[in-house]
């Protein structure tokens, strides 16, 4: 009897929740049609659309109307209403405005190019780049800001560097670099990594002390290296760290590609080192122009955001309200700026999709810092 009374108070306490949602919806749907109506009457009257100081007015006032268990809860609530607010008159209002432009991109129209990458042949760089054009041609930069370089200056229209590991992580110096220069993603490939450690015919491992290799590919094989007392030392890249032991006097070994070792005529003391057997590193085709093919599905974009509070959930939002999937975010610290980071975001979209162009106007449009890095698809 109990359990049969305790039933219907609880069906009578979600009737009533259900009753509040219906009100709640018809008070939201009138809300965000009032404030298209302010937009708009904005625009015709050539009064600024967006104003901060409005939103700060209305928090207050929600925050001192709040009982105090619910002032952050309050806070929240509005702050989310006022941002689906601002995005939905970018639909609305802005939609004939928002536009990228871009060069169609196909690796079947440019069969043989010229790619600068990092390291030497034989190099994970390399076999990238022949992956995604099995007929290109590799020029060879010692540091990774070279390779970037010679894009932006427009002496080679492709480059190629690495992005992430599936065992290290993200590679800081490339994304530092898609920060400070203008440059592109025209695609991705993934590269499977199965490092090996390579000596001088001469060499006797006992004598080797030191194992140099790119700081990726020493944390890559970083079980192997403890396990055996090497001494890691970082190299610009595995193919050059390969080739500084090839021509060193001293007793060193290399942590490189198998066909590298080969290619420099090296003895491979030991394959398949890396911590984990699936490891692989995602490499990003840069140009100096916005390239996108007809299937590219991923879009990059980095940013900053203001030291407030709940910063980076607004930010979600606006990805929710546009329907769009984020496939990956990561953050990176300023240099010289004290706790100062950019974001590095991956959603699913295409530019000539209008709700994306439109998201992406908005985002430039409120963010001090945003930077479109490419539409693109990546290469299976």
């Amino acid at each position: 009897m109990n359990g049969m009374i305790f039933r219907m108070k609880l069906n009578e306490l979600r009737g009533e929740i259900n009753e509040i949602d219906v009100k709640l919806m018809e008070l939201f749907e009138k809300r965000m049609e009032v404030c298209i109506n302010v937009a708009q009457y904005k625009i015709d009257n050539k009064l600024p659309v967006f104003q901060t100081e409005r939103e700060h007015e209305i928090i207050k006032k929600v925050r001192e109307g709040s009982p105090k268990w619910l002032e952050n809860g309050s806070e929240v609530l509005f702050t989310t209403i006022m941002d689906i607010s601002k995005s939905l008159q970018f639909q609305r209002l802005f939609s004939d405005k928002k536009e990228i432009k871009y060069t169609a991109f196909s690796t079947k129209n440019d069969t043989a190019p010229t790619i600068a990458c990092p390291g030497t042949k034989g190099s994970y760089s390399q076999i990238a780049a022949s992956t995604i054009f099995p007929n290109s041609k590799a020029v060879f930069f010692e540091d990774f800001e070279d390779v970037i370089k010679s894009v932006v200056d427009g002496k080679y229209k492709y480059g190629i560097l690495p992005i992430q590991n599936s065992t290290a992580g993200s590679v800081h110096q490339s994304y530092n670099l898609l920060k400070e220069y203008d440059c592109h993603i025209a695609t991705s490939v993934k590269v499977k990594i199965s490092h090996c450690i390579a000596v001088k015919n001469e060499t006797d491992i006992k004598d080797v002390k030191k194992i140099l290799s790119h700081e990726q590919a020493l944390a890559q094989c970083s079980d192997y290296i403890k396990r055996n007392g090497f001494k890691p030392v970082e190299h610009t890249n595995t193919a050059l760290a390969a080739e500084f032991v090839k021509d060193s006097e001293l007793p060193l070994a290399a942590i490189c590609s198998v066909e590298c070792a080969n290619r420099l005529g090296l003895k491979i003391i030991a394959e398949c080192i890396t911590n984990v057997s699936d490891n692989y590193t995602r490499f990003i085709l840069l140009s100096k122009e916005i390239l996108c093919s007809e299937n590219a599905n991923i879009i990059s974009v980095s940013l900053s955001l203001s030291h407030s509070r709940s910063a980076l959930y607004r930010l979600l939002t606006k990805f929710s309200v546009a329907g769009l999937n984020l496939l990956r975010i990561e953050n990176k610290p300023i240099a010289n700026k004290d706790f100062d980071v950019v974001f590095y975001l991956d959603f699913e979209g295409s530019i000539s999709n209008p709700e994306v162009a439109m998201l992406i106007s908005e985002l430039q449009s409120e963010l001090s810092y945003f930077k479109f890095l490419g539409n693109y698809y990546e290469i299976q």
